[in-house]
């Protein structure tokens, strides 16, 4: 990566300023028009919200596109919460990612990437008893050989918690340096594994382990160059991969300890989710020490309460079952004696922090289509709602005052501020209001059917967003994925119904059995029963939306899904087929049998299936819907990515050749550079263009499928 040093020494502060056309993007976005693809692609993404410690400031990060890059920009901007009418200033430093608050709250430290990824900060000069928004030059505070992964400041701010991917036999970072600089050089290529993982999501093994580390700052701010390694003994990832973060580690109040969450990895990371919560002293003088080793199962997410005397975290009771409820733990670190502090909630919390009273946590949880902020009384147990409608991305709070990121299926993500105690709920960014000026979308509508065994289930529909009374509509009908997840009223950078709303199609979708934010049992309901129930409940949403709703044309519908709604669609295409003029599959599980030995995460699949494939091979087949490919007869467009490794890219192949050999028509689109997600825009872009093409070209007046 080239050196930031130019551009950082500007260290001007840059007031945010809308456009009306972002590069790339055709002049005829700034007129009035149905919401599209290259409108999604172009949005700039609202993240990390981070409130000063008096809370009167707040950092936070945006995403925008670099189109004719092909990719996205981050920058960090700053808001004055307590002045009204206040806007965001943009900071100009490029690339930063992850702003944190110092403890005094007159600096800003992120992390940015030259030719590794380091630790810097920003000063703000004070003026009238606050902040002057105007940073001077940006401080590298860190110096080392490799890349830092993660970070968090100490209570005290003197110290910091760093995460490194290194190679464990090595002695210090600069070994695991020399080692990927002599790989480089290596003419052979070939690299021999002796044990699972050898590849992880979209990522080949190459021997490193994320590891936690803690660097004092010196009399100048800066770190050593070599910290001191924390995790030592621990075979395992901190934080964990692919998708952990600094929410897996944290400091004690007085910064004496530091906590964790690992899973052990020895021979049996892929088919284990034993994660387990572990205390080290600060100073890396100890060993680190299993708080939770009697849970066989997730225990993680450390918070420790502020008088210092209790750890929270979240915990589950099912070993090797990734979608069980996380309840929510006390740990007297005294007694060690642990409760369970939410026991009558029948929701799966996450992202939780504690109140500076000590008395109320904060969690976000799915909750029937919405993704709210709940309180938690930490003594009762009971469970209010702060923030209900829509989805809850992100948040932080300082003092009684809370700021989070906030967005629904009409809006991407601004922040909001809220109190404590939930009243005076205020949006205090309006990043996309201009873009999204000219835009028109669909209106959207939640309802409920009796679904399978007559228990209630959710759906909603979205209108087209030209939709006139009276007309009728083609139909998207996406099913999600997961499978243990839901289409909750979010905004959305892949599966968004307002992109199929704005080519005219009306959207219907179903939170069926398995679903999330039902209670436990509706989500236990899917596991060793992929076709059955799930089916049952598409079946019967998909009724009651045409009863309901009389702008669906029942005639000209497609269904698509991507991952365990791929799996459904190709399950759909042998047993479900008459009602579809086209289906979409993204990544779909085609071969049950093939998937368990070629994915990543066995106990997924070991869970599911009830067993390994080789002990309960009949589980397998009971839904595999490789066999029922002689019963195929609906066009098909397969789309399936070379790095997902989750679900490998034959399962797609595999299915486009059964269509293919049968004379079904099909297409293949596939993304060499993609994981299980496709993330850069211009792909993304091509992706919506070429669903859009399939799904208009099956379900346009007088089109029949039905032959085939």
């Amino acid at each position: 990566m080239k050196p930031l040093l130019a551009a950082l020494l500007l260290a001007l502060a840059i007031p945010a300023v809308a456009t009306d056309a972002p590069q790339g993007v055709p002049v005829e976005s700034r007129f009035p028009h149905p919401f599209n693809v290259r409108d999604l692609v172009m949005l700039e993404r609202v993240s990390d919200p981070q409130l000063s410690p008096d809370g009167h400031y707040a950092a936070f990060s945006v995403r925008s596109t670099d189109y004719a890059a092909n990719k996205g920009v981050n920058a960090l901007y700053v808001l004055e919460l307590s002045r009204a009418g206040s806007q965001p200033v943009k900071l100009a430093v490029k690339g930063a990612s992850s702003p944190r608050w110092s403890a005094d709250g007159h600096s800003l430290y992120y992390m940015a990437a030259g030719d590794t990824t380091q630790l810097w900060r920003l000063d703000f000069p004070s003026a009238d008893g606050g902040l002057v928004l105007q940073p001077g030059a940006p401080v590298q505070v860190s110096h080392g050989p490799l890349d830092i992964e993660d970070y968090k400041l100490s209570p005290d701010g003197k110290s910091v918690l760093l995460s490194y991917a290194v190679f464990t036999d090595c002695h210090d970072l600069a070994c695991t340096r020399e080692r990927l600089d002599g790989r480089a050089k290596d003419k052979a290529t070939g690299t021999l594994y002796s044990k699972l993982f050898v590849r992880h999501w979209d990522t080949w093994s190459d021997g490193r382990r994320n590891q936690l580390y803690i660097a004092r700052f010196g009399a100048d701010g800066s770190l050593p160059v070599e910290p001191i390694l924390l995790s030592h003994g621990i075979d395992g990832d901190v934080p964990s991969k692919p998708f952990g973060d600094e929410n897996e580690f944290a400091f004690s109040p007085d910064g004496q300890t530091v906590y964790f969450d690992a899973r052990i990895a020895g021979s049996s990371e892929p088919w284990s989710t034993n994660f387990d919560v572990y205390k080290v002293a600060a100073d890396g003088s100890s060993a680190p020490q299993n708080l939770t080793a009697e849970n066989k199962a997730w225990d993680a997410y450390p918070v420790p309460s502020p008088d210092g005397k209790t750890l929270y975290y979240l915990a589950m009771k099912t070993p090797a079952f990734e979608a069980d409820r996380f309840a929510i733990m006390a740990l007297n670190l005294a007694t060690g004696a642990k409760r369970e502090v939410d026991p009558a909630w029948d929701r799966s919390p996450g992202s939780m922090q504690v109140s500076a009273d000590g008395k109320t946590l904060l969690v976000t949880a799915d909750d029937q289509g919405q993704h709210p902020l709940f309180a938690v009384d930490v003594a009762s147990g009971k469970v209010d709602k702060l923030v209900g409608e829509g989805s809850v991305a992100a948040y932080t709070l300082a003092g009684k005052h809370v700021l989070l990121a906030r967005d629904d299926l009409k809006h991407p993500a601004d922040l909001y501020t809220v109190n404590l105690d939930g009243r005076d709920l205020k949006q205090v960014t309006h990043f996309n209001q201009q873009r999204l000026k000219p835009v028109r979308m669909g209106d959207v509508q939640f309802f409920t059917f009796k679904g399978w065994n007559n228990e209630t289930v959710q759906g909603y529909v979205v209108k087209p967003a030209d939709y006139q009374s009276g007309h009728k509509y083609p139909v998207a009908f996406i099913i999600h994925g997961g499978p243990q997840g839901a289409m909750n009223n979010d905004w959305s950078y892949r599966w968004n119904p307002q992109t199929y709303a704005g080519q005219g199609f009306a959207v219907v979708t179903i939170n069926f059995h398995g679903s999330t934010g039902y209670g436990q049992a509706f989500t236990d309901a899917i596991s060793g029963d992929w076709g059955g129930k799930p089916l049952d409940d598409l079946k019967l949403g998909w009724q009651a939306a045409l009863d309901k709703y009389s702008f669906l044309d029942g005639n000209r519908a497609c269904a698509l899904g991507a991952s365990y709604g791929g799996y459904m669609t190709y399950w759909i295409a042998g047993v479900w087929n008459k009602p579809w003029k086209c289906l979409v599959d993204h990544d779909g599980v085609f071969d049950a049998r093939m998937m368990y030995y070629a994915t990543d995460e066995l106990w997924f699949e070991e869970h599911e299936n009830g067993g390994a494939q080789f002990n309960v091979p009949e589980n397998y087949e009971k839904f595999n819907p490789i066999n029922h490919v002689k019963d195929w007869r609906v066009p098909m467009l397969v789309v399936h990515s070379g790095d997902d490794f989750r679900i490998p890219i034959t399962q797609g192949l595999g299915a486009f050749t059964a269509l293919q050999r049968q004379g079904i028509p099909s297409e293949f689109l596939t993304f060499p550079d993609e994981n299980h997600w496709v993330l850069k825009p211009q792909n993304s872009v091509l992706w919506h263009e070429t669903v859009n093409a399939w799904l208009k070209k099956w379900t346009a007046e007088g089109t029949s499928s039905n032959s085939y």
